[in-house]
This record gives C-alpha cells, sequence and structure tokens, in this order.
C-alpha cells in the first residue's frame, strides 16, 4: 500500500505526543472503526453522539496501525497498548492535519456549494476530471466540520485535481471550511430554498453560500449561476471578498458558459454549451435538464483549472446519476416492466421540481402512467405549507396525474391538489410504500423524492428487493 502520511509528518502535522512504537508511514485515514482497513490511522473524535475513543480498542483489534487520541482521554484507555498519538484536541489535529495536506499540494482545486446539485455537481467533477489526471474528491457528503478536515487529509501528496463539497445550515459554517480548502475556484451551484427554516429569505442564504469566496487563493475563480435570482447577491459579494475573477454559468446570455440547447429524446440527451468561445455538442450519459446545467458548471469549472475540454466532455458522456440522486432502473412486472427513479436522497422545492421534470421528460410504456412518489421537505420552517402546496404547479404543467404523497408537511399539497383524481395520501412512508407495492403496473414510470430522513428511501429499496431487473431477452421471449 502507498503510504499517505510519514510519521515524522502526521508527527509535525497533528503536534502530537508519541507513546509506543510507531509505524514507519500509515496508508490512510479513517474516524469509524467498523470500516478501518489495516494500516490506517484512528482519529478518535468525540461526535454529537458518539465518543470514538470509545471505540478505539476495536479500531486497534480491526487493523488499525496508530491511533490519535486526547490528552483528557489516555487514563481511560487503560492498559491499550496501540501505538498512540496523544493530542489536545483530535478533531483539531485532524483539522491541523488536513491543512498540511492543502499546503504540501499542487493540485487544482475546486471547492462547490450551493443549494441543490452540490453532491452531483461534485461527483461529474470527479468522473470528468479523471479523465484528464488523478482525482481526489469527498467521499458521500463529507461536506461538515469533520467531513472537509477529514476529506482534506486523505489527499494525496501528487493528486492534481481536487474537489471538495462544503454545504451549511446556518451562517459561519462555510467560512472555516473554504479557508482550510484554499480552492483555486470557488463554485456555487444554484440558491433555493433549502434549510430555509433557518433564514428569513433566499438573499440570507446566498449570502452564507457566499462565504465560500473567503477561502479563494490569491487570483482565484468565483464561478456563479447567471439564471439564479441572487446571482446579483453572490457577485456582489464576491467582489466585497476582493475576488477579481467571476465567471458565471447559464442560459442567460450574458453567461460566459452558455447553455444552448438541451435535448432529451427517448433515453438521449444531449447538450450544447458554449464554453471558451467554442460551441459544443455533449451526448450526456445521465437524464434531466437540471443535470445538464450542472455538467455545464463542470464545463466552467474544467476550463478554469486548464483542464482539457474534449477529454472532459467524453467522460460526461459516460457519467451515470448516484444512488438517490436520479438513478435509474428497469425492473419486471407482470411480463413487462416499470421504470424507477431514484431521487429519495433528498428533497427542497427547486429539487422537487427538477424531478417533477425529469418524470414528464420520461416516456412510460404502453399503458403506463406517470407517477409522483414524493414525502415531506424538511426544514423549511414557517414556509412550509405554501412550499409543499406550491409543488401543484409544477405537477399540473407536467401532466402528472398520479401523485402518490406522505408525511405530514404533504397535507399541503393534498389539499392543493383536493380535484384530482390520481392523488393518493398516506400518513407516514410505510403507508405510501404499502400503496406503491400494490398499485405499479407494467409501463409505469415512477420517481420517489423526498428529504432523506422521511424514510422513503426505503420505498426504493423494498421495490429494488420484491422485482428482479428487466432484461431485453424477457422481451424476446
Amino acid at each position: 500500500m502507498t503510504t499517505l502520511w510519514t510519521i515524522g509528518d502526521l508527527i509535525a502535522a497533528t503536534h502530537g505526543r508519541p507513546i509506543g512504537s510507531m509505524p514507519a508511514g500509515i496508508t490512510g485515514i479513517s474516524i469509524d472503526s467498523r470500516s478501518i482497513s489495516p494500516g490506517e490511522v484512528f482519529f478518535a473524535i468525540k461526535g454529537d453522539r458518539v465518543d470514538g475513543h470509545d471505540f478505539a480498542s476495536l479500531a486497534f483489534a480491526n487493523g488499525a496501525a496508530l491511533l490519535v487520541v486526547s490528552e483528557g482521554k489516555l487514563p481511560a484507555l487503560g492498559r491499550l497498548t496501540a501505538p498512540m498519538l496523544v493530542v489536545h484536541d483530535v478533531l483539531q489535529a485532524l483539522v491541523d492535519l488536513g491543512c498540511a495536506a492543502r499546503d504540501r499540494s499542487a493540485a487544482k482545486v475546486i471547492a462547490v456549494t450551493g443549494s441543490v446539485g452540490k453532491t452531483t455537481t461534485k461527483e461529474m467533477l470527479r468522473h470528468a476530471l479523471s479523465a484528464c489526471g488523478s482525482v481526489h474528491a469527498s467521499a458521500a457528503s463529507f461536506n461538515n466540520h469533520w467531513g472537509v478536515p477529514l476529506t482534506l487529509a486523505r489527499m494525496p501528496e501528487t493528486t492534481a485535481y481536487g474537489v471538495f463539497e462544503i454545504g451549511m445550515n446556518h451562517p459561519d459554517e462555510i467560512r472555516p471550511l473554504v479557508k482550510m480548502v484554499r480552492p483555486h475556484v470557488a463554485l456555487v451551484t444554484t440558491i433555493a430554498a433549502a434549510h430555509l427554516g433557518n433564514f428569513a429569505s433566499l438573499d440570507e442564504i446566498a449570502m452564507a453560500k457566499a462565504e465560500i469566496f473567503e477561502g479563494l487563493v490569491p487570483g482565484g475563480h468565483a464561478l456563479l449561476n447567471r439564471d439564479n435570482e441572487q446571482f446579483g447577491v453572490l457577485e456582489q459579494a464576491a467582489r466585497a471578498a476582493g475576488v477579481e475573477h467571476i465567471h458565471s454559468f447559464g442560459t442567460d446570455p450574458r453567461a460566459e458558459f452558455r447553455l444552448l440547447d438541451f435535448v432529451a429524446d427517448q433515453g438521449s440527451n444531449v447538450l450544447w454549451a458554449s464554453v471558451g468561445g467554442q460551441t459544443l455538442e455533449i451526448p450526456m450519459g445521465a437524464p434531466g435538464r437540471h443535470i445538464a446545467e450542472n455538467a455545464l458548471a463542470v464545463l466552467g469549472a474544467a476550463h478554469l483549472v486548464g483542464a482539457d475540454i474534449e477529454k472532459v466532455m467524453n467522460a460526461l458522456a459516460t457519467m451515470q446519476p448516484e444512488k438517490g440522486r436520479g438513478r435509474r432502473y428497469r425492473l419486471a412486472i407482470d411480463g413487462g416492466y416499470f421504470t424507477l427513479i431514484d431521487e429519495s436522497y433528498n428533497a427542497n422545492p427547486a429539487s422537487m421540481r427538477a424531478a417533477i421534470a425529469l418524470l414528464r421528460d420520461t416516456v412510460p410504456g404502453e399503458g403506463g402512467r406517470r407517477i409522483a412518489v414524493l414525502g415531506d421537505m424538511l426544514e423549511m420552517g414557517e414556509f412550509s405549507a405554501k412550499v409543499h402546496a406550491e409543488l401543484a404547479t409544477p405537477l399540473a404543467e407536467a401532466e402528472i396525474e398520479d401523485v402518490w404523497i406522505g408525511g405530514a408537511e404533504m397535507v399541503a399539497l393534498r389539499e392543493a391538489l383536493s380535484d384530482a383524481a390520481g392523488v393518493e395520501y398516506r400518513p407516514d412512508a410505510d403507508g405510501v410504500q404499502e400503496l406503491v407495492l400494490q398499485a405499479l403496473r407494467p409501463g409505469d414510470v415512477v420517481v420517489v423524492k423526498s428529504s432523506k430522513s422521511t424514510g422513503f428511501s426505503r420505498i426504493v429499496a423494498a421495490l429494488l428487493d420484491k422485482y428482479e431487473p428487466f432484461s431485453d431477452t424477457e422481451r424476446a421471449e
């Protein structure tokens, strides 16, 4: 295994006090004793619910080469004979190691934030830039006060491109994280009503996202969505932060990276874009106009870090949606198949509209229906009833008649759709799951969309468990 950190560099970065026989180096970094691999260092972080020190012995038994522990917890570790680095604060030691990783790296670094599309855009950047060089990117949605330094600390010294997702629920969360990352490009996907319960307006959300500009390296670039109503707020905030190079993407004629056209036709998705003064035709591996808009941001960021755009284009053609973020399944049922679109990872008003548009643009089979299976959007605060009821408009515009909904907040949508014949309401995800498992038929297209903690992902899991993947050979028989 390749050494990620020599023991000397690790001690210097964390200011740790070594105890026991030190390894020459470590091959990786973990904060989870269950998934640690032999040769990795275990950082015993104290979280909101669990304290990593309680699992230090398990981490060592599972192959940890080294434990990073707090001085104050050392007496409680008793007779544990593992090699240890003792520090004042374990999370701060991880932050210090992350900053050291950034200091030693010559990688071009892109930081991504936004109300919608952060993880999808980050994954598209990972996939596209991999065609141009070695890429290190956040795992899953590691975008918070421990996920960002962990991702940084894991970045190999030879990385060519670093891609970091940075999230927030409140003001002052992005600021310290982006100052660790120090990106060359700060990308804001869009501003929408996510976590609206914690803010008074979309402008307030924009200002919190704009903290990302404060960490840009000198001469760095801000990349903003020109189609978003908060573009002006973000542009002004970038200038106030001293950013000299401000770029935009979108359909707006003034956008530097411009979406000229997008055509979705029977499984074929093609994006036409203007990038660097050239018109590009890009077959898209993942469906949906919102994915094409994310791809435009990816092309812009790739251009700004000097990546080979032709290689990036070719990679986008093979990009597939992540689980819970638009991944599609064709599942066999009663001699035919139905199409499942898994959008169950999370939801807010903007991503709900994108999912509804994705359903609209997917053609059902003979006799099939377009079915929207929707659950609560959480963290909407006092705006909750309004934003749920407003989903009636895009559903009507998309001519989606079968709307199967569940959750306390979705009562507002049920009332807004009271005259529609195809509306089914259940109080929770379990009730909706029972309905879905009983009522689907060949030709149907069903999208499942809800906030993560509502449990609607269980509906997707239940469908994948009950129905086998459909093969074209079944149709031939």
